[in-house]
């Protein structure tokens, strides 16, 4: 089968975190959702995203090719209602164009103008809005569990841990001394090379994956995914790190999500309730304002390459976009675009020039290069999120 994830208009109401990455490339549970579909079908997938996202995620077309909404995530229900699909028929939910098998070559564009000879409406679940990752986070590692331990058997873990449940798993080669894990409300994974270090008290559903490090006494609350290569401290809770990211420190961080390439100083804490116990509002790209999420409990939503130095602060239902550098005293506004240099005292923009220079440095560390491929992409970025950089368009004073 060739799997085709497309991003359709739904897209911009998961900026910042799409601004850098297919929507098929968002970590929801253990996996990314294309990670998901891979494993779901037993096939390899490609991406129909954006123009200038399309060198590092391309597509790969054939004569029959199965167009899938980057958005929605599989289960077996959907993967069997594939499997019976026909040549140009489309699997529909709400009137949102979920499946399309179908000979042609299509853009982004011209999927919705697609000839469909037969169509059906489906339910199936979709991420639809930033604050959908770390709500669904929960259930679906309890199903990206069950994908990756199926018939396999766990590593033995040292006698110096404390085991509560009997659903722990850990992969080859990971290191975990003096924890306690507790899964009696759900999973608890350990992927390929992570390290647990000692006095860390870890609630399932939870998800390290494959080379990260939890420091020594975090706590880590259930509904958390780790991603690859990240290090985590402190007390965190239903949040999602999709990868390459540190918060390694002291602070609180619940109902968040963390894109990649971020750091967090010592001591940064975040509100995910507010005082008077009101639904929390999120900035939504799409309508260029905040947007009631119907939620008591909404944290920070970061994207990729942003940064924040010690003791920041971060409100309730805070949305900060790519390659951010924010530090200073007090709260911070609600919603910090792309580029964005200072905090509560002001802003100012966060250069190309400096920016590139910062990643450069950060992905050194973990063994890789900031190519022209990563450049074009980020300065696309920094185009585009110009009009919401409001000091930028000020009138000058005549």
């Amino acid at each position: 089968m060739n799997i085709i994830l497309f991003d359709d208009e739904g897209r911009t109401d998961l900026l910042p975190l799409c601004y850098t990455r297919p929507c098929a490339d968002l970590r929801v549970g253990i996996l990314t959702i294309a990670d998901k579909w891979s494993h779901y079908l037993d096939c390899k997938v490609s991406y129909l995203t954006q123009d200038y996202l399309s060198q590092k995620f391309p597509s790969l077309f054939t004569d029959d090719n199965y167009y899938v909404n980057g958005r929605l995530l599989p289960n077996e229900d959907v993967a069997s209602a594939i499997l019976n699909l026909k040549k140009e028929e489309a699997l529909y939910m709400g009137g949102k164009l979920i499946i399309y098998r179908s000979t042609s070559k299509f853009s982004t564009e011209s999927l919705e103008s697609a000839h469909i000879t037969r169509s059906v409406e489906i339910k199936c679940e979709t991420v639809d809005f930033l604050y959908d990752i770390f709500s669904l986070n929960g259930e679906e590692i309890k199903k990206d569990f069950k994908i990756l331990t199926k018939d396999k058997v766990s590593a033995e873990l040292s006698s110096t841990n404390t085991l509560i449940g009997n659903e722990i798993f850990a992969e080859e080669d990971v290191s975990i001394e003096a924890a306690v894990l507790n899964s009696t409300n759900g999973p608890i994974y350990l992927g390929k090379n992570s390290i647990v270090l000692e006095g860390s008290l870890i609630k399932g559903p939870f998800a390290l994956c494959e080379g990260s490090t939890i420091k020594m006494g975090a706590k880590i609350y259930g509904d958390t995914t780790v991603g690859p290569e990240c290090k985590v401290g402190g007390e965190v809770s239903n949040t999602v790190f999709w990868g390459r990211s540190n918060k390694g420190h002291d602070g609180f961080l619940g109902n968040s999500v963390i894109g990649e390439w971020c750091n967090m100083g010592a001591d940064t804490n975040c509100s995910n309730l507010k005082n008077n116990y009101a639904q929390i509002k999120l900035w939504n790209y799409t309508k260029s304002r905040f947007l009631n999420t119907s939620l008591q409990f909404c944290g920070l939503i970061m994207g990729d390459h942003s940064k924040c130095g010690i003791n920041t602060m971060f409100n309730t239902g805070t949305v900060v976009g790519v390659s951010a550098n924010i530090f200073g005293a007090s709260f911070p506004r609600n919603f910090i675009p792309s580029f964005t240099w200072g905090g509560a005292t002001g802003f100012a923009t966060y250069t190309e020039t400096k920016a590139f220079e910062t990643a450069r440095l950060v992905m050194q560390r973990r063994s890789r290069e900031l190519d022209e491929q990563e450049k074009n992409i980020l300065i696309h970025i920094f185009n585009d999120s110009s009009k919401q950089r409001f000091w930028e368009n000020r009138p000058l004073n005549t």
